[in-house]
């Protein structure tokens, strides 16, 4: 026989629209027939029970492993020239099957080529001989072959999801669990056939839900210590957003206008959406949550996580895994204070949000990603940066020093500016700067400076600008020693040291900030 697909450059990841005829056997391969030479691979199965517990069992298994073996047989006949190995992947349930089979030569080009009838044939028995094995067959079947005879072969019962080419509608798998019922399934695929879109909550539903809780006196709990004011969490969840875009990280809370997401690396997650009227939703899932699972699984009801929830609280401010059943938690910010109905206390969502508890943690997660052994000096200089982000006053120049000229600043700055964090004004005022625009405001006011030595002015660093002054001798008792603060975008603003500069600082910088609202 000849095989009809060869590798080129032309033929790189792209599927072959056509099945490959069969191929020679190669004798130091496997052996065609039922049997196996003693230089073929063993496949193991993954679900072999014990043979003193369950009698014949090995017979089933060893039948399990015949059939992957005629299986790796027929791929092998598939194979074009040049083949160097193959990966194999099937989805079946009793009234779907997919398939994925690539081909590689020894450069790694591919091609696909569609399994033989009698691959698929095979792939079905060996389902419903694992079947025996367990509590229901496989739904996925992978192998992986090389042309020299090595064989894995992995099977798929559902602990992880399955890739998106390979689901199939939950209309599927349920009439394959009528087949071949299961004391339990996998939380994903149990709410993904279950779920009926009962965390669903369009505006309709909410403001029926709504007014139907004000009538039987339904309340939710106020969450007393669980995350922080809404405006802090912002904060930190923006900083820690342009940290990881600083420094090129593909992971990592990311925020949009008035709205934030987190995708943790175990398929825990949230979104927080900041609402008109100084209103917020923070939800999420924590990936297998328990409560999911024995709800799912029949052996409790659904939490009622929208109990006595305002009917603001909608799909649209939803984390997407309300779609999929899979939500687990829903805080709403209201009247300044988080309020939330059958959802997990905060401390059993650590999983599912970035690390926005205190000002510590988010520094402490930072420097997690800049060193592996931080220094006093990079601590200091990342709660600086994090303590301006919560001020909303983050400036290009704290980012240079606290990620490096290197670090994609742009896309860290874009990530505070749509957050609202970054400062909206001009850069910070070079303190040579500040010192001559004090003595020009002097000069055009003619201020009368007698006693007040303008060759020793000083000037100390305010979060919008600087305080500059005189130092008064150590043996005068000056209670109004001129003090004048100029801001960032150089208004100068005379004051006295009659009002100390801790109470006369907030209108300053109220000031500035209206300036550049």
């Amino acid at each position: 026989m000849t095989r009809n697909h060869e590798f080129s450059e032309a033929v790189i990841g792209e599927p072959s629209p056509e099945s490959a005829s069969a191929a020679e056997l190669s004798e130091a391969q496997v052996e065609s027939g039922d049997g196996v030479t003693e230089s073929a691979p063993d496949v193991g199965f993954n679900l072999t029970p014990d043979p003193a517990d369950t009698p014949g069992a090995m017979d089933v298994a060893d039948q399990a492993r015949g059939v992957a073996h005629r299986i790796a047989q027929e791929l092998m006949a598939l194979g074009p020239n040049g083949w160097d190995s193959v990966h194999a992947a099937f989805a079946l349930t009793v009234t779907g099957q997919l398939s994925r089979l690539t081909f590689f030569d020894d450069q790694r080009r591919q091609i696909r080529i569609l399994p033989s009838q009698e691959v698929l044939n095979l792939v079905a028995t060996h389902r419903a001989v694992s079947a025996e094995l367990g509590d229901g067959p496989w739904w996925r079947f992978e192998m992986t072959l090389t042309a020299a005879g090595e064989l894995e072969v992995d099977h798929d019962y559902g602990d992880e999801p399955f890739p998106d080419d390979q689901l199939f509608a939950p209309r599927d798998y349920l009439a394959d669990l009528e087949a071949y019922p299961r004391a339990s399934l996998p939380t994903w695929l149990a709410a993904y056939v279950h779920h009926d879109n009962r965390q669903g909550r369009t505006p309709q539903q909410a403001a029926v839900a709504a007014r139907a809780d004000r009538e039987s006196g339904v309340l939710p709990a106020i969450s007393e210590n669980d995350f922080p004011d809404f405006g802090a969490l912002w904060s930190r969840w923006s900083a820690l957003a342009a940290a990881f875009v600083a420094i090129g990280s593909e992971w990592g809370p990311r925020v949009l206008p008035s709205f934030g997401w987190f995708e943790g690396s175990r398929r825990s997650g949230s979104s927080l959406y900041a609402l008109p009227g100084g209103r917020a939703v923070l939800s999420g899932g924590v990936w297998n949550a328990p409560e999911l699972d024995a709800a799912y699984n029949g052996r409790t009801a659904l939490p009622r996580l929208y109990a006595g929830a305002p009917e603001w609280v909608a799909n649209s401010v939803l984390n997407t895994r309300a779609g999929g059943g899979l939500l687990t938690f829903c805080y709403w910010w209201e009247r300044g204070r988080w309020y939330r109905a059958e959802s997990p206390r905060a401390t059993e969502l650590a999983a599912a949000v970035p690390g926005i508890w205190t000002t510590g943690t988010v520094t402490d997660v930072i420097c997690g990603l800049l060193a592996d052994d931080p220094s006093e000096a990079l601590r200091g200089t990342v709660t600086a940066y994090v303590e301006a982000a919560e001020r909303g006053d983050v400036t290009r120049t704290r980012l240079a020093e606290t990620f490096g000229e290197t670090a994609d600043l742009d896309g860290a700055h874009y990530q505070l500016t749509l957050a609202g964090v970054a400062r909206t004004g001009p850069e910070p005022l070079p303190r040579d700067e500040a010192i001559a625009e004090v003595l020009r405001h002097i000069d055009t006011a003619g201020i009368d400076t007698t006693g007040y030595p303008l060759d020793q002015l000083r000037a100390e660093r305010l979060p919008v600008g600087w305080l500059v002054y005189a130092p008064a001798d150590p043996n005068e008792i000056a209670v109004q020693r001129a003090l004048f603060y100029i801001a960032d975008d150089g208004v100068v603003e005379a004051a006295t040291s009659a009002t100390p500069p801790s109470i006369y600082l907030s209108g300053f910088e109220q000031r500035f900030r209206t300036r550049h609202a």
